[in-house]
């Protein structure tokens, strides 16, 4: 079994983290960015879910080239009201949307997950993720308590 190389994050990879309000860290040689949206409290099969898994956005960017450009990815936990205005800031800005797609059943509010791509500058790519994100709500969604 191979084991996770997890080193210091470089400045390269704290800047990328900071302007994206994320917490860097690296995993197999990869700079990642992570935080949660903690303003959205789901609930699934009624119960009240607070994982990590649930709320993430994560960031990371990797095989930097001679002209400083990487392979930058997003994952972003989206609420359906936010999905067209992010994705309209996310294409304009020449960052590829690979998928949306729900990963739970049974959730509230209905959480999608969006997937995106570039090849950037990391921080360039990051500043672009910092505005898109700008559409996010920042009030508190809460879930409806299931009555079944």
């Amino acid at each position: 079994m191979k084991l996770a190389m997890h080193k210091q994050p470089t400045e390269l990879c704290r800047r990328f983290a900071k302007i994206l309000n994320a917490t860097p860290s690296v995993i197999n040689g990869v700079c990642t960015a992570t935080r949660s949206r903690t303003n959205i409290k789901p609930r699934v099969l009624g119960r009240r879910a607070e994982s990590f898994m649930f709320v993430p956005q994560a960031y990371s960017f990797e095989n930097v080239d001679s002209q400083g450009k990487a392979l930058c990815l997003g994952e972003t936990v989206i609420l359906q009201f936010e999905l067209n205005p992010f994705i309209s800031r996310l294409r304009k800005q020449g960052i590829k949307v690979t998928a949306t797609h729900n990963h739970w059943l049974f959730d509230s509010p209905r959480l999608m997950y969006i997937h995106y791509e570039a090849i950037d500058k990391p921080l360039d790519f990051a500043r672009k993720v910092r505005f898109a994100n700008r559409v996010l709500t920042s009030r508190i969604i809460r879930g409806k308590v299931s009555t079944k």
